[in-house]
C-alpha cells in the first residue's frame, strides 16, 4: 500500500519503514524549521538596531513568507494535496503566527534530543578518547540501537506536526463537506449519462428494432406460412419482438420516464407493477419532491424490489411511501426468508452511499426467518 503521509508510514512493518524515505523527509521536515526561525532572528536583530518602530514592518515581511514556506515544506510529510478554503490568507497567517512563537524552537529541539543523543553515545569513543574503553565501546552500541526509536520519534512527530498544520489550514469539516459535494456532482453526472444513454437507446437501436420487426412481419405475409423461408422469417419476426421487449425494460431500468413526466408515486407502481412478485403500493406524496430526492428513492425501491424477487423467496411485498415533517419516509416489506446482509453483496451497502449524498439514511430489519423491513428517509429540503 502506498502510504501517503508520516503516520501511514508509521503503520508498516519496521524493517520496511525503517528502509524507507519517511524518516529521513520527517527529519529535513523538522530540520527546515531553522528558516522561520532565522526569520524571527532577523526580525530580533531588526528590531534592536532599528527600535520598535521597525518590528511591524518586519512582521508584515515575514509573515507571508513563513506561511508559503509552512505550506510548501508540508509535503515532506503530507502528500495530500491541501484543499482551497475561502478563508485561505486568515488561516496561513494565524498558522505563520503560532510557527513564529512556537513550533520553529520545538520542531528543532525535538531534532536535536531526538538525534543529537544517540549521535553522541555512538561517537563516544571520539569524544571521550581518554576514558573506561568497555564504557565507550557499550554507549556507542547503545547509540546505534537507539537509532530506530529515534527514527519512530521523529516520524511520529513530522506527522503530528503536518496534522496539526493541515488542521489549521484545511479543516476536517470543510475537507468533508467538499467531499461530498463532490460526491454529489459525480451522482449528478451519472444521472445525466443514464439519461444520455436512455434517449440514444429510445431513439436509435429501439426505432431501428421497431422498423426491423415491421419489415420481417410485412415479409412474413408474402411468404407461405409451411415454406422454410417462411418459418425462418417467422422465427426472426419473434426474436426481434423478443428483442424489443427486452431493449424496453432496459430503457425503462436505466431511466424512468414516468418518474420524470408524472412523478415518484407514478414510478414507484410503475415499477412495482413489473415485479414478479406481487406488491401492494401506498403512496401519499402531495405533489413533486425536489429531483435528487425522487431520483433516489426512485433508485432505491428499484433495487429493494430486484433484491426482494431474486433473494428473499417471498411470496409478496409492500412498498409505502410519505412525507412526515420535511422528510420522505420509504418502506419496503417483503415476507420473505429475511437474512439480509450488506456484507453478502445483495447491494445495500450501494444503496446507503446513494442515500449518504442526500443526506438520507438507510435502516435495515431482516432477521432469519423473515420477514425484511428496509426504512429509508431523505430529507426534502
Amino acid at each position: 500500500m502506498l502510504n501517503r503521509t508520516a503516520l501511514e508510514a508509521l503503520t508498516q512493518r519496521p524493517l520496511p519503514f525503517l528502509g524507507s524515505a519517511w524518516p529521513w523527509r520527517s527529519a529535513a521536515y523538522l530540520l527546515a524549521s531553522a528558516v522561520p526561525g532565522a526569520a524571527v532572528g532577523v526580525g530580533a536583530f531588526a528590531t534592536v538596531s532599528l527600535g520598535w518602530v521597525a518590528a511591524p514592518v518586519v512582521l508584515a515581511l515575514s509573515l507571508p513568507l513563513v506561511a508559503w514556506f509552512e505550506r510548501r515544506r508540508l509535503r515532506l510529510v503530507d502528500g495530500v494535496p491541501l484543499p482551497e478554503v475561502p478563508d485561505r490568507r486568515s488561516r496561513e497567517a494565524g498558522l505563520a503566527v503560532f510557527t513564529v512563537l512556537a513550533l520553529w524552537w520545538i520542531d528543532l529541539i525535538m531534532l536535536a534530543f531526538t538525534v543529537g543523543g544517540p549521535v553522541l553515545l555512538i561517537l563516544s569513543p571520539v569524544v571521550q578518547p581518554s576514558g573506561d574503553e568497555v564504557v565507550a565501546v557499550v554507549a556507542s552500541a547503545g547509540g546505534v540501537l537507539l537509532l530506530p526509536v529515534a527514527a519512530y520519534t521523529i516520524t511520529a512527530w513530522g506527522g503530528a506536526r503536518g496534522t496539526m498544520v493541515r488542521a489549521m489550514l484545511a479543516p476536517q469539516a470543510f475537507e468533508l463537506s467538499e467531499v461530498l459535494r463532490s460526491r454529489a456532482r459525480l451522482v449528478d453526472a451519472f444521472e445525466l449519462e443514464r439519461r444520455r444513454i436512455e434517449r440514444d437507446l429510445h431513439d436509435g437501436a429501439q426505432q431501428r428494432l421497431v422498423a426491423l420487426s415491421m419489415t420481417l412481419g410485412l415479409a412474413r405475409l408474402d411468404l407461405p406460412d409451411d415454406s422454410p423461408a417462411g418459418r425462418l422469417i417467422e422465427r426472426a419476426h419473434d426474436e426481434a419482438k423478443q428483442a424489443l421487449a427486452e431493449l424496453r425494460e432496459l430503457i425503462r431500468g436505466v431511466h424512468s420516464q414516468v418518474l420524470t413526466d408524472r412523478g415518484l408515486g407514478a414510478a414507484i407502481r410503475d415499477v412495482a407493477g413489473r415485479s414478479p412478485v406481487p406488491v401492494d403500493v401506498a403512496v401519499e406524496l402531495d405533489g413533486r419532491l425536489p429531483a435528487p430526492v425522487e431520483v433516489t428513492a426512485y433508485y432505491v425501491v428499484s433495487e429493494a424490489l430486484a433484491n426482494l424477487a431474486k433473494h428473499s423467496q417471498a411470496t409478496g411485498g409492500a412498498v409505502a411511501a410519505r412525507v412526515e415533517r420535511g422528510t420522505l419516509v420509504v418502506e419496503v416489506r417483503d415476507d420473505g426468508v429475511g437474512g439480509a446482509d450488506p456484507a453478502k453483496g445483495t447491494g445495500l451497502t450501494g444503496l446507503a452511499d446513494r442515500l449518504a449524498v442526500v443526506g438520507g439514511r438507510l435502516s435495515l430489519s431482516s432477521p432469519v426467518g423473515g420477514p425484511t423491513l428496509i426504512r429509508v428517509e431523505i430529507p426534502c429540503g
